[in-house]
């Protein structure tokens, strides 16, 4: 098959990629490895994780669409109180995680929405699930990429002017030869004030299979997983206790933490105000990810709230799962870890009445699209990332390093983010590392490799670190790092240039930034404080 852009990857970053290519006009394919576009918003089934200004500025306008799309298919489809529908800014989990906790299959529906056009005009095909297996490369691009079917596994040719990669692992770029890093780079490399003295290209963070539960009457207790034991008495060095209880660090002091977890409390749904600036949410475990909240919805409509568990417990800490040759034992240990931790919560958890075990939970793997209870796919916080011609760096981003002075104001910027750096306990024994940091832009240079000429990044894979990959990861800045190469590579194609040259000729950079703009991609903050 042939198109003017392949786009390997169908989650948020290559979503945006496909939308932005296909509104200027050009022809592409895309693939995705499993049953749902959308990526960690859908297929991993993680609340958009976004800054306090995000309902006024912050995000590009596809991205404030989809968001959008999403409150109109609640309001059009699902039975709301006339509260709640009339709620500009509806937020059906009443989650405290996001302004937007949401069902991960309505996502999937609104990104079908804006695709289905140009599907209908076949300018855009899309092969799933497939994923990439091997590439061809002449010189400096590359030429083909193959893909496979997940379960027939047939193969198929694909070629394009401009491949971005928007796996979730960067996938591409040790199948096309393309320079790039993995894990926590050395201080005598970047800099940065909290990098270690030596690289760790396998010290990754922790990848997690979320899953969702709703609480009902009676016993809903099924068997015991084989590992449970292990799981159970699991406690890494650092932890405090055993990753199974409600003691956790907590992300930005590290000192030990008690959570709490009451099932289906009596809230309006609508005094929930969810901005992590002011606090992490996490205190009560089950209103910090819930997707629905059942008062949300005329009565009886829900048996139960439904909720999300992104939480520290699932993190997996055993290894990486790419770039090493045991991947496939440490995925399926990160499942088994998942499974354990539904079977303590419904054993052995410590309830407030002084009792142990939720009898009543119940895995709700029909609303994440699988049928083991779990997500369709792992979490994944931090990817393999290019070896750019500009490499972001915690100084660039740390309010202790920059302090008034704000983030650093790149001139060759194509959109903007904000969250603080926030890492998750990792591979290497790595407990938390949060820093403070500044709203911050995106980099063009980020995106563009040192030496392939055709190849973009589109998701987490552009040029940071491990430490600010820790903020550049979140849902709107993978979109807009998606959107910025898909506008990248169709304004490389109308004007015959590459993306270096863009880059590094002021009248070509001020033309596609013009063009950025034109599409409602924001290249600086407005002047805000408190953060």
């Amino acid at each position: 098959m042939e198109a003017d852009l392949l786009v390997i990857g169908g989650g948020l970053g290559g979503v945006a990629a496909a939308l932005s290519a296909l509104r200027a006009g050009h022809r592409v394919v895309m693939t995705e490895e499993y049953d749902w576009l959308g990526g960690q918003l859908t297929s991993q089934a993680v609340p958009p994780d976004e800054h306090t200004w995000v309902e006024q500025f912050g995000v590009t306008a596809s991205y404030r669409a989809l968001r959008e799309g999403i409150r109109d298919y609640y309001r059009r489809h699902y039975p709301l109180t006339a509260r709640s529908a009339a709620a500009k800014e509806l937020n059906p989990g009443a989650g405290y995680v996001s302004k937007l906790c949401h069902e991960p299959r309505v996502a999937v529906a609104v990104l079908e929405a804006m695709l289905a056009p140009y599907r209908a005009s076949r300018r855009l095909q899309v092969l799933q699930p497939y994923k990439p297996v091997s590439a061809t490369t002449d010189g400096d691009r590359v030429t083909s990429v193959v893909v496979e079917h997940r379960e027939s596994g047939e193969r198929v040719a694909l070629t394009a002017p401009y491949v971005l990669d928007a796996t979730e692992t960067g996938e591409l770029l040790p199948l096309t030869g393309t320079e790039y890093v993995t894990g926590f780079e050395a201080q005598s490399t970047t800099g940065e004030p909290s990098a270690p003295a030596e690289a760790q290209p396998l010290n990754m963070q922790a990848v997690s299979f979320c899953f969702a539960v709703d609480h009902v009457d009676g016993d809903q207790v099924g068997d015991k997983p084989a590992n449970y034991a292990f799981w159970r008495n699991y406690q890494p060095s650092f932890w405090g206790d055993r990753m199974l209880s409600w003691h956790a660090p907590d992300p930005r002091t590290l000192a030990p933490s008690l959570r709490t977890f009451t099932p289906n409390p009596d809230e309006d749904p609508l005094n929930v105000v969810a901005d992590q600036r002011r606090t992490g949410g996490d205190t009560n475990l089950w209103t910090f990810r819930r997707i629905a909240a059942r008062q949300h919805f005329l009565p009886g409509a829900y048996e139960s709230d439904i909720c999300l568990v992104n939480w520290p417990m699932i993190d997996y800490l055993e290894g990486p799962v790419f770039d090493v040759p045991d991947a496939d034992k440490h995925l399926a240990g990160a499942k088994e870890l998942s499974h354990s931790v539904f079977y303590w919560l419904q054993t052995e958890a410590p309830r407030p009445d002084g009792g142990t075990g939720f009898a009543g939970l119940r895995l709700r793997g029909d609303l994440l699209g699988s049928t083991d209870g779990l997500a369709q796919a792992p979490y994944i916080r931090e990817s393999r990332r290019i070896a750019a011609e500009y490499t972001i760096v915690e100084q660039d981003l740390s309010v202790a390093v920059r302090g008034d002075a704000g983030a650093a104001q790149y001139e060759d910027s194509v959109g903007v983010g904000m969250y603080r750096i926030d890492l998750h306990p990792s591979t290497g024994g790595d407990n938390y590392i949060d820093v403070a940091s500044s709203p911050f832009r995106i980099p063009l240079g980020a995106l563009i490799p040192q030496r392939v000429e055709n190849l973009l990044p589109a998701s987490k894979n552009l040029g940071t670190t491990h430490i600010t990959n820790g903020c550049y990861r979140l849902h709107p800045v993978e979109w807009n790092v998606g959107e910025a190469a898909g506008l990248l590579a169709a304004f490389c194609l109308d004007r015959g240039v590459s993306p270096r040259a863009v880059r590094n000729t002021p009248a070509l950079l001020s033309d596609f930034q013009a063009r950025l703009v034109a599409q409602g991609v924001e290249l600086s903050w407005p002047a805000i404080s408190g953060y």
